[in-house]
């Protein structure tokens, strides 16, 4: 049964969140582009078809057809997923990881905590956006200085919280790159 109110409302907060955090990073006008589209029928109509309410639809949509369509849509589209920086490399001749972007690296924080909060509801910690993080950890699924730098702001949230973890990332250098 489709959710279209639910999943809307969802995902609705889920950017308000985002944005609110990109904010608190120095990255606003970002934060004000993010996820915009889960709002094209692409993902919304498959977003509300596996609505669940604690966790992805896209994650329902892979168990019943071994892949989403909204996901593969969504991370071509979205800067701040590490999946989004993945190209062929002529050297090497396979596809490789590319370094993300700081500002982009800073987005996908936000969104993992944005994300955390939403799905664990008021059992969240600032320990959940780094749990979740392990699931890919050393897996070579992101560039490894993408990745060192995402566990280092997840580590510091986890060990220091919010408030001193935002104000080391407005420190960052976010140049458009």
């Amino acid at each position: 049964m489709a959710h279209p109110i639910k999943h809307f409302i969802t995902i609705t907060r889920h950017r308000h969140k985002v944005i609110a955090n990109c904010a608190r990073a120095g990255i606003l006008w970002q934060g004000l582009r993010h996820d915009l589209s889960k709002y094209s029928p692409t993902e919304f109509i498959p977003g509300a078809k596996f609505f669940q309410g604690d966790r992805s639809p896209n994650e329902r949509e892979r168990e019943l057809y071994g892949s989403s369509r909204a996901w593969m849509h969504h991370k071509g589209r979205n800067r701040h997923h590490y999946e989004y920086w993945n190209d062929y490399n002529p050297k090497t001749k396979s596809i490789e990881n590319v370094e993300m972007p700081v500002r982009y690296v800073i987005e996908m924080f936000c969104d993992r905590v944005a994300a955390s909060k939403i799905y664990n509801g008021k059992n969240y910690t600032d320990a959940d956006p780094y749990k979740y993080f392990l699931r890919i950890k050393g897996k070579n699924r992101m560039h490894p200085c993408t990745e060192k730098l995402l566990e280092k702001l997840l580590v510091m949230l986890r060990d220091e919280g919010e408030e001193k973890t935002f104000a080391y990332i407005r420190k960052l250098p976010k140049k458009e790159e």
